[in-house]
């Protein structure tokens, strides 16, 4: 009983999921269309206000050659702005942005390079500091000793073997 109650919930959800299917109705003919707002929206089509006509858009060309629409006068996309601002516009932006990543690729390598020049004078800074450093504690070292040779010379140190020979003498 338990099976044939699975097999008819399995038999419900898989006839659930398939829907009827219908084709899509096929696309409107740019033809069809016969003013530039309800021409130009369309991606396949393009409106020629010297002609005043919507044609399909020529996949073959980047651009629609100059026999199907001059460049002035076509529409694609939106209706104010023409085919000859449009690549002026597009034209402009990438070289903008081309220009931007140039510059920014230039910028980056000066600042890689300044930034190992400063690594390098930071590292010859430290190394002139701690040589300088080296120097005046060997002369301190020395100075120490002359100073302890004087002193000894003189008796105004004691022998650290007889600390009270100082005291013998008086």
């Amino acid at each position: 009983m338990s099976f044939s109650l699975v097999a008819v919930a399995l038999f419900v959800s898989i006839v659930s999921l398939g829907e009827c299917q219908t084709t899509p109705p096929p696309p409107t003919p740019c033809s069809a269309f016969k003013d530039c707002d309800s021409c130009a929206p369309h991606a396949k089509c393009l409106w020629c206000f010297a002609t005043n006509n919507c044609t399909d858009y020529p996949v073959s060309w980047l651009l629609p050659p100059p026999s199907l629409c001059p460049l002035a006068e076509a529409r694609w996309g939106m209706c104010w702005l023409n085919f000859e601002a449009l690549i002026i516009t597009l034209g402009v932006i990438g070289g903008v942005i081309l220009l931007s990543i140039v510059v920014c690729c230039c910028y980056c390598c000066y600042c890689k390079k300044s930034r190992h020049r400063f690594d390098r004078e930071d590292e010859a800074y430290n190394r002139r500091k701690e040589e300088i450093k080296q120097r005046s504690d060997e002369r301190k070292v020395e100075r120490k000793a002359r100073h302890d040779e004087i002193r000894r010379k003189y008796g105004l140190i004691g022998d650290s073997d007889h600390p009270y020979s100082k005291f013998d003498n008086e």
